[in-house]
């Protein structure tokens, strides 16, 4: 399964994370690809002019767990970091899950325990 969450770029027909930066964009890849610097043993960079980009979009991932809504943060070894999205404090409490900042809560779910993983594009 693979989780996304964040900006992306098309870039001569490739898609990379990015992080937009004005009238930039920088495009990361896990691999040396030409014109790539490398910053550490798997990541790679490259900045390239807003103009020069087909398409930048974010993506989050969305799921359901315990028959509630949530947002997909990250992946570990079998298990999910999702955030509670449904706005409902009491709901939040009684599902145990843990408050890490003001109104938002978070929790560890097993990626057996979720159902309708979905990306959604911005």
């Amino acid at each position: 399964m693979s989780i996304r969450h964040g900006f992306y770029a098309r870039w001569r027909g490739t898609e990379y994370e990015a992080s937009p930066d004005g009238d930039r964009v920088r495009l990361y890849a896990s691999r040396h690809t030409g014109g790539f610097k490398q910053v550490t043993s798997t990541r790679f960079i490259h900045v390239v002019p807003l103009s020069d980009v087909d398409h930048l979009h974010y993506v989050t991932t969305h799921c359901t767990w315990r028959g509630e809504p949530f947002v997909v943060l990250g992946e570990h070894d079998g298990w999910l970091r999702v955030e509670y999205s449904g706005g409902k404090a009491p709901v939040a409490e009684r599902l145990g899950l843990e408050l890490f900042d003001r109104g938002v809560y978070q929790a560890w779910a097993s990626m057996n325990e979720v159902e309708d993983v979905h990306e959604e594009t911005v």
